[in-house]
């Protein structure tokens, strides 16, 4: 039984005994009785205004706490004159505003967090208790670009991106630095927060490859220039005083001519490929920033296929295109992506060795997408992390120095890129371009 009934209820059985009383005085004492019935109905008048004061708190209470649960905290009440009752209104009016300050308070920090969260450029994804992805900040779904659908809901185990797999894999409080393909290198953290009472993981994603390329590019154009200028110093020399020697072939006898002239045009050979070396070399660090102009990008693609026609068929290797039924006119500079597309369409050929199919297929979205496709030998788990590392090969007279060329003019046209292995004996070159 409510409060409310309760003080009803008392009320009804005093004056109901009241009027009982009253009726037993009706015969003997009428004055007596007049006076008992001006009494109760006195009582009773005063009985309703003592109701509706006492209920006034409790309306008031009802009030506050119906807007406190509604989450209004900018409703208050007026002063009633009462002093007891305005004493309450006092201190739920100051209760409210504080309320409503802290509410503003936590809002403002709430929405700068979360303006900060999406403007940094280390990616941060919230996990829920089930280890389910919850909340990630626009860096994260760049990084994860490539993946399908929406992230929010899914575990990362079920994503398929190298980067997600190893982020997957990391423990409580491990930091780790992961190298996607030699072309992409994050480091890591997997933290905690504690969440009405519950561990929360988060993980922290560093992407550190801007960073280690200009590193990397520093350190190989020194060494560069100092090898470039000590062997072209020596190659001149050497070449000129072999080229002297070659005047006294004639005063040798026919028998060892013969055999000087050869060692002599060997050395001299060697001294140009160690030249060709060298200026293989000086173009990594020497490639210019691209002129980006409008540019048909299929032409570009016919242009190396005829170019590359030749090597190609001495290897009894088919070059296939599928192009798409659009003309796709991307921003790029025109010779340094011919150069990208030889560079790619001979590695895949070596990679082939001899009968085999390189596919160049295009498609037409909001970006413009290049894929060269190879079925040769694929590529090993060892060599993924040391694809686009400066001066690594698994030629047996490689440089290393194609895909680093490739990587610094894609990087400088801000192409998304990368080169893996789809199936099996199966590797994909993939190029994203920004359409005109």
């Amino acid at each position: 039984m409510t409060l409310r009934r309760k003080f009803i209820t008392f009320a009804a059985l005093i004056h109901l005994i009241l009027a009982v009383l009253a009726l037993f005085l009706i015969n003997h004492n009428k004055l007596l009785f007049a006076a008992v019935e001006l009494l109760i109905v006195i009582s009773v008048t005063i009985t309703i205004h003592l109701y509706k004061s006492f209920l006034k708190p409790l309306d008031l209470l009802a009030a506050g706490i119906d807007s406190i649960k509604a989450r209004d905290f900018s409703t208050t009440f007026v002063p009633t004159g009462h002093d007891e009752l305005d004493q309450l209104v006092d201190i739920y009016n100051r209760m409210i505003e504080q309320l409503r300050e802290e509410r503003i308070k936590q809002q403002r920090q709430q929405l700068f967090l979360q303006r900060l969260v999406d403007a940094t450029p280390i990616g941060i994804i919230i996990l829920d208790l089930d280890g389910h992805i919850d909340m990630v900040n626009p860096a994260v779904q760049d990084m994860l670009a490539g993946e399908s659908g929406d992230l929010i809901g899914r575990s990362l185990d079920s994503l398929q991106h190298p980067p997600a797999n190893e982020f997957a894999s990391l423990g409580p409080g491990e930091t780790r630095t992961i190298d996607v393909s030699g072309l992409r290198i994050y480091k890591c953290r997997k933290s905690h927060f504690t969440d009405r009472g519950f561990f929360r993981h988060f993980i922290l994603i560093e992407e550190l490859t801007p960073e280690i390329l200009v590193t990397q590019k520093k350190a190989y154009d020194k060494v560069i220039r100092m090898m470039s200028h000590e062997i072209n110093n020596s190659v001149g020399a050497v070449n000129s005083i072999l080229q002297s020697s070659q005047h006294y072939a004639g005063q040798l006898t026919p028998e060892d001519r013969q055999d000087f002239e050869d060692a002599i045009q060997v050395a001299i050979e060697r001294n140009a490929g160690l030249d060709r070396f060298m200026t293989n070399l000086a173009n990594v660090v020497r490639t210019p920033p691209p002129v980006l102009k409008p540019a048909d990008l299929h032409g570009i693609i016919r242009r190396v296929e005829i170019l590359m026609s030749g090597f190609c068929q001495a290897r009894n290797i088919q070059c296939v295109t599928e192009l798409a039924s659009d003309a796709l006119t991307v921003f790029v500079d025109g010779q340094q992506i011919e150069q990208v597309l030889v560079n790619v369409i001979k590695n895949a050929a070596e990679s082939i060795g001899e009968n085999g199919t390189i596919t160049i297929r295009t498609t037409a979205t909001d970006l413009a997408t290049l894929r060269i496709i190879d079925d040769g030998k694929g590529i090993p788990d060892t060599v993924k992390p040391n694809l686009f590392t400066p001066f690594y090969s698994t030629k047996k007279d490689g440089q290393g120095i194609g895909l680093t060329l490739i990587r610094e003019i894609l990087v400088n046209h801000g192409c998304r890129f990368n080169l893996e292995q789809t199936a099996p004996g199966h590797t994909e070159f993939w190029i994203e371009f920004v359409r005109a």
